[in-house]
């Protein structure tokens, strides 16, 4: 049976020209009951050069159509005309329509695949917005089951109560201009978290805000709390609650989980310690997610293995960075000095180190450690050996116990003059050894989430004293008064030490942060030291 066109009523009389406008998509049925009855002609109007996104135009300008009228010929465009986007569970994106989609996808960038048990073509969810405005940009109407682009609005505007640096303004402006997409870059201590609190109170959409730890999820619902008047609105959704509000705080794991949970609810999306996403799971999140709107926040733009480089696109780029030296000039942030401190490896530990590093060469000759790392993928058991000890060496190197005796007699020094110190270390056993040996806090992966609270919190209530902690601490440790860090182990990632020095930067009247390197000497700890120092000024 052939469906006939939608008609519509227009009250009362045409002007000439309005009469003339509807004749170019429609035809003239005459008049009934006080009405001009047209119906819609989609081949006419093609003839005339309109879309059928152009038809719905010029009908929505006219005054006196019957709303219900309106309606009705949109849904009939929608469904002999238009394009459909759906969401998929998974994190994919449908896209389905009568037309020839091919000829509509030409200059799209990306080819979407084709999945014939759905009739539909289907991309990434990540790309629901460049989709959405490339098929817009041709004409077609969209049905537009997602509804992100034009919907998913709060209740009300949140108020953003606090007040911007000029380079958090300058952040907030990049990140506007490249269309409320793309990573910001500043340093542990510079206010991240408050840039992207100011762009979720200026959107006024629905936000998912994704964080690396429980812990993380109350940091930012006090921040959102003390910077906005949303309290009402916000929400945390992980393990122990779920609660989905306008403004839902979650982890990656929950939201690597739960995707399809949030997928078609928040508009804009922000990835706290952004440099996390390349890891699979957490990349799965961000290519998921269909949200318009995303922010990206990390420390630094960069990872060492490079993977920053498939992630931030995914994000939109990075949009703003600067250096904590240019802050510290600046005055946001507190001055610093950094002091290497060399140690030599006893007599016993380098001749084991030597005949280690001779043992290596012979196995791997002249090849890189990355193809060494590639064969002992393959399952090459001369390289998996070579793997094995070249872990010793670093082991002896970073645990060298000639910086126990070194760090604690900078803890002695530092002490005396009432500093608030932070020990930092790769290992849980050199983590302990120095705890003991300096009477310290101690912090570490293997402890309860409670006992890590008593510990920390102990340790910030004390005007001066000591904490040691491992990599669990590089992120999210917010201890606004120490001054002093001691790297006791730590790699060649420029991340983590701009982490790491960080934890000392939050700015006070009077305060000089300090940041101890001890490292082994003539090892290759070194160089490491110098690479990962490359990007602070």
């Amino acid at each position: 049976m052939v469906q006939r066109p939608p008609r519509f009523r227009v009250r009362g009389w045409l002007g000439e020209e309005d009469f003339k406008a509807l004749l170019r998509v429609a035809r003239y049925m005459g008049r009934s009951d006080g009405y001009s009855l047209f119906e819609l002609d989609v081949a006419r109007a093609r003839r005339n050069g309109l879309a059928p996104r152009d038809v719905l135009a010029l009908l929505s300008s006219i005054e006196g159509i019957e709303p219900s009228d309106l309606e009705a010929v949109e849904e009939a465009l929608k469904a002999e005309a238009g394009v459909r986007l759906e969401y998929q569970p998974g994190g994919w994106l449908l896209i389905s329509s009568r037309l020839r989609l091919k000829e509509l996808f030409e200059g799209l960038g990306f080819r979407p695949s084709y999945d014939p048990s759905r009739r539909a073509f289907r991309v990434r969810a990540y790309l629901y917005r460049e989709v959405a405005e490339h098929l817009a940009g041709k004409g077609v109407v969209l049905d537009d089951r997602l509804g992100l682009l034009s919907g998913a609005r709060m209740p009300r505007a949140p108020s953003f109560q606090g007040s911007l640096r000029p380079y958090q303004r300058e952040a907030l402006e990049a990140w506007e201009r490249n269309g409320g997409r793309g990573v910001i870059a500043l340093p542990t201590g510079s206010g991240k978290t408050v840039i992207a609190i100011a762009a979720m109170a200026r959107l006024a959409v629905n936000t998912l805000v994704v964080v690396y730890t429980k812990e993380h999820i109350f940091q930012w619902i006090e921040a959102i709390r003390r910077f906005t008047d949303a309290g009402a609105l916000v929400g945390a959704y992980y393990s122990e609650e779920k609660s989905l509000r306008p403004i839902t705080v979650t982890t990656y794991q929950t939201a690597y989980r739960k995707l399809d949970v949030f997928a078609t609810r928040y508009a804009l999306v922000v990835f706290d310690e952004a440099h996390h996403l390349p890891a699979d799971k957490f990349r799965a999140i961000a290519i998921g997610l269909p949200a318009p709107y995303r922010i990206g926040l990390s420390a630094t733009v960069e990872r060492e293995d490079g993977r920053h480089e498939e992630i931030f696109p995914i994000v939109g780029g990075v949009v703003y960075h600067t250096s904590p030296g240019r802050l510290t000039q600046e005055g946001y942030l507190a001055p610093f000095q950094i002091r290497r401190v060399p140690v030599e490896l006893p007599p016993k530990l380098k001749r084991e180190y030597q005949r280690l590093r001779r043992r290596y060469r012979a196995l791997v000759g002249g090849l890189r450690f990355e193809e060494v790392l590639s064969l002992a993928r393959r399952g090459d058991e001369r390289a998996i050996e070579a793997l094995r000890i070249h872990s010793q060496m670093r082991s002896l190197i970073y645990e060298n116990p000639a910086k126990i005796d070194a760090i604690e007699r900078i803890v002695r020094e530092e002490l005396s003059r009432g500093s608030k110190i932070i020990v930092f270390t790769q290992y849980k056993r050199q983590a302990e050894e120095l705890a003991e040996r300096l009477g310290a806090h101690l912090i570490h992966g293997d402890m309860d989430a409670a006992r890590r609270r008593r510990e920390l919190e102990e340790f910030k209530a004390e005007p001066s004293g000591v904490l040691v902690v491992t990599t669990v601490g590089d992120e999210g440790l917010d201890i606004p008064d120490a001054n002093v860090g001691i790297l006791a182990s730590g790699t060649s990632s420029r991340r983590q030490f701009l982490q790491r020095l960080g934890r000392l930067l939050r700015p006070a009247p009077g305060k000089k942060a300090v940041l101890y390197e001890v490292v082994t000497a003539g090892s290759p700890e070194e160089m490491q030291s110098k690479k990962r120092r490359g990007s602070i000024y």
